[in-house]
């Protein structure tokens, strides 16, 4: 019989606004946003000052400022929480090699093998984190991955959570579905139209009716609201692709406002392109649009350097091709394997883009 296994899920609190307020402790106690000052400009996140007032990450910063008229308004600044995250990563592979980041500020850990209990090392890497960074963190621990990431909200900020095996069955029934992976506004909205509130309430649904209604991801919705979770915690996934998205809480109504809201997109996306992947050679450039209506496409070229133009030229093929409000945006880059480099451009991609 295989060991249960035991995944920590570490989440920071705010950790772009935490780092800030460690390097600016005047601002201790104020409401704070980075990202989002300047026109059109959207917040990246902020510290639960600032979200008291109703302010929330992907929000337009004048909407924040309505809000939270006294709102102190930060410039991004990723060298600073690079710094911060490698000391956290290097804390987090200090105890095994089984991390999988997610981001900058998350990531989890099997520590299945390590013989200690599951919650005193999350409380360790913690304290360890707060000693070394003066930043705080939140922990979830469970036997999955979909469990440990539902737990380390629950107690946030600067807590820790855990789900053991014989609390899944009680705490499924009653976990709103919304909380479940894959399930978001919109669909926990239609799933409440229908009389679908908890897990509990999808438990109740035949496996071959979710099959029917949903498809292969009715097949995984029955497994995942019974809080099943087979995925495993992979180290140094080879990465096929670099993107960003965000999810407006007002809906972009032009291509004007799409475009100023894609020049923050861009600029975050090329940072992360220098410092996570500067030596993969890119292939495609691609954008990504969620209309109000929650339809989406997405629109690609050939290209080895991407510029703001570029994406500029992908967005305005992706509106124009049917204009409504935009609901989400998202911006990539496709990097090439050797059978790519290898090969020449199909000029038919070329003609499509009209290069």
């Amino acid at each position: 019989m295989s060991a249960v296994r035991k995944i920590i899920h570490l989440d920071m609190d705010c950790f772009y606004a935490a780092v800030e307020m460690r390097e600016r402790p005047e601002l201790a106690g104020q409401p704070i946003a980075v990202g989002g000052g300047r026109p059109r400009g959207v917040v990246t996140t902020c510290n639960y000052e600032a979200r008291a007032y109703g302010v929330r990450s992907a929000m337009p910063g004048f909407k924040a400022r309505e809000l939270c008229p006294h709102l102190v308004f930060l410039p991004v600044r990723f060298d600073l929480y690079r710094e911060a995250s490698a000391r956290v990563r290097e804390i987090l592979l200090s105890y095994t090699p089984l991390v999988e980041p997610l981001s900058l500020d998350e990531a989890y850990l099997d520590v299945t093998a390590l013989g200690r209990y599951a919650w005193d090392i999350a409380k360790e890497i913690r304290a360890r984190i707060f000693e070394t960074t003066r930043l705080t963190g939140s922990a979830g621990i469970a036997p999955n991955k979909m469990l440990a990431k539902i737990a380390s909200d629950w107690r946030k900020p600067n807590g820790q959570f855990a789900i053991t095996p014989d609390q899944i069955d009680a705490f499924m029934r009653g976990l709103p579905v919304r909380k479940v992976w894959g399930i978001g506004p919109k669909s926990a909205e239609r799933f409440a139209a229908a009389g679908i509130h908890t897990c509990g309430d999808l438990q109740k649904i035949p496996l071959h009716e979710l099959a029917l209604r949903h498809g292969k991801w009715g097949e995984e919705l029955y497994s995942l609201c019974r809080g099943r979770d087979d995925r495993d915690v992979v180290p140094n996934r080879i990465r096929k692709s670099l993107s960003n998205e965000r999810t407006y809480a007002e809906n972009l109504a032009t291509l004007a406002a799409c475009q100023n809201a894609m020049a923050e997109l861009y600029d975050e996306l090329m940072e992360e392109l220098r410092t996570k992947a500067s030596e993969r050679p890119v292939r495609k450039a691609f954008i990504k649009i969620k209309f109000h209506d929650f339809t989406r496409i997405t629109r690609e070229c050939l290209c080895d350097r991407p510029d703001i133009d570029t994406f500029r030229r992908l967005l305005t093929q992706g509106f124009e091709s049917s204009p409504r409000p935009v609901r989400l945006l998202g911006t990539g880059v496709r990097f090439a394997d050797e059978r790519h480099i290898e090969e020449e451009h199909d000029p038919q991609e070329l003609l499509d883009f009209g290069v």
